[in-house]
């Protein structure tokens, strides 16, 4: 989990700013769009979404996922259940901590709308551009 978080938050970016893509099953079809900067929380990757948003209703219909980054050399994807974790207030606040963004953006602890989710069974591949795995993960 520690190779997988370090690159979606330090080697994954676009113009300086971490971005992933995350894709996940809307009916029968794939759906993806670009997620933001990873937590990590009591040895889990978070990351936050608000209910109202179509990603939080894909995910409560089937939770099976799939990141992929790019770092301009090397992709990582895992493909992962993401575990609604909304009840936790203690990743909510570390989440709010970290993004000074947040709290204005409508991500505050007593907002039911704020959902969190933690990547689990999760398996992780980096390979280079020419299909060479680099390294595996598990977690």
């Amino acid at each position: 989990m520690n190779k997988a978080f370090d690159f979606l938050k330090h080697r994954a970016t676009m113009n300086g700013e971490p971005v992933n893509y995350l894709s996940t099953i809307d009916g029968d079809r794939p759906s993806c769009r670009p997620f933001g900067d990873p937590v990590l929380y009591d040895g889990r990757i978070y990351a936050l979404t608000l209910r109202h948003k179509s990603v939080s209703q894909q995910l409560a219909a089937n939770h099976h996922a799939c990141i992929v980054a790019y770092d301009g050399q090397n992709w990582l994807r895992i493909n992962c259940d993401m575990i609604d974790d909304s009840n936790n207030l203690g990743a909510k606040q570390v989440i709010l901590d970290e993004f000074d963004w947040a709290e204005e953006a409508g991500y505050t602890l007593d907002n039911p709308d704020f959902q969190i989710f933690y990547l689990a069974n999760a398996s992780a591949t980096l390979a280079n551009s020419d299909g060479d795995i680099l390294w595996r993960e598990a977690f």
